[in-house]
């Protein structure tokens, strides 16, 4: 096998394009591309995917979601575009304190060891502030009246019971779609807004099952590389 050899005049060439007109036109062009695209997903939209069943059927295994962030934390600058977070909006979130409590007493932490703060889960708003939520008789009643909910994975057959609560200020109620596979707000309770990283707007791979949350179908052209795993 043959080597070759590095010429010690290589920094020499590097710096010699650095100093060119078309170097330092490259140089400008990469800078602005890294950091508009750090600004995008900083505040605008991210990619993040699905690795487990709990959103079913509304997102499946290996789904690659768009999530937006302005409506949450788009600065002074896309104020207008903010807006309060409503029953039905399915949501990105940092884990609660709540939950590593309650998995720390239930199961002595384990199977949460991939959960850390900088983590992320997505759950369906069911109740906002104010609200009178409770779980009973297999279905979720808001304000003394039951809900219809075409949207989980068994309606109207969750085996469990929960509340009556009175969602606190500054915190919303959020469950999964797969009522009875989902490590959610029946656990560890309601969540605090200010974790909220953004909404799920669209799948956008795999390709055929491209589609915004309600159905519309849109491109799968704008998929992203480098999608972020959302637990449980």
């Amino acid at each position: 096998m043959r080597w070759r050899r590095i010429s010690s005049s290589s920094p020499g060439r590097v710096g010699r394009w650095a100093r060119s007109s078309e170097g330092r036109e490259d140089i400008l062009t990469y800078g602005i591309s890294v950091a508009v695209a750090c600004l995008l997903r900083a505040y605008v939209v991210e990619p993040r995917y699905i690795p487990s069943e709990s959103m079913l059927p509304t997102f499946r295994v290996g789904d690659q979601l768009a999530v937006e962030k302005v409506s949450r934390r788009g600065g002074r600058f896309l104020r207008r575009f903010q807006r309060d977070l409503r029953r039905g909006d399915v949501i990105v979130f940092r884990p609660p304190d709540r939950l590593a409590e309650v998995m720390e007493a239930e199961y002595g932490g384990h199977g949460t060891s991939g959960i850390g703060p900088n983590e992320a889960l997505i759950k369906r708003v069911v109740a906002v502030e104010g609200d009178r939520v409770r779980i009973a008789r297999g279905g979720l009643y808001l304000n003394g009246r039951r809900q219809v909910e075409p949207y989980t994975n068994e309606p109207d057959r969750a085996n469990y019971r929960y509340g009556p609560l009175v969602v606190p200020r500054g915190r919303v109620l959020c469950l999964g779609d797969n009522r009875n596979a989902s490590l959610d707000g029946h656990i560890w309770g309601t969540l605090p807004v200010e974790n909220v990283i953004g909404r799920a707007i669209f799948v956008y791979w795999p390709p055929w099952r491209a589609s915004r949350k309600d159905g519309v179908a849109v491109s799968a052209a704008a998929a992203a590389a480098g999608a972020e795993e959302i637990y449980y």
